[in-house]
């Protein structure tokens, strides 16, 4: 069973940079997505970024050049490097992701969030 553990998260002022860190751990048939997400107080939950295996990578509008998604060649980490942050990025970030189990045949799809990290970003 894969199981998710992020880090990076803090508090860093308008203009600063932080980079996000997010470790998996346990085996899968295969990995197909992973992504960040956040929620702000009062928000929906949103997608930040992901990487689609064999599809590329997906930035949502408000984070495009100012943030990058990558990933280690096993797949079993996930980075988002934040530039330029704004305190409308002042969100708790979710590691996700997608794929399917090798716990038996026929392979069975999971879908894993990790407990989030927080980033607070100060005017």
């Amino acid at each position: 069973q894969v199981q998710l553990a992020e880090s990076g998260g803090g508090l860093v002022q308008a203009g600063g940079s932080l980079t996000l860190s997010c470790t998996s751990s346990g085996s899968a048939f295969s990995i197909n997505a992973m992504g960040w997400y956040r929620q702000a107080p009062g928000k929906q939950h949103e997608l930040v970024a992901n990487i689609n295996s064999g599809a590329g990578t997906n930035y949502a509008d408000s984070v495009k050049g100012r943030f990058t998604i990558s990933q280690n060649d096993a797949k079993n980490a996930l980075y988002l490097q934040m530039r330029n942050l704004q305190t409308e990025d002042t969100a708790v970030y979710f590691c996700n992701v997608r794929g399917y189990s090798d716990g038996g045949w026929p392979p069975r799809p999971f879908d894993v969030w990790g407990q989030g990290t927080q980033v607070t970003v100060s005017s």
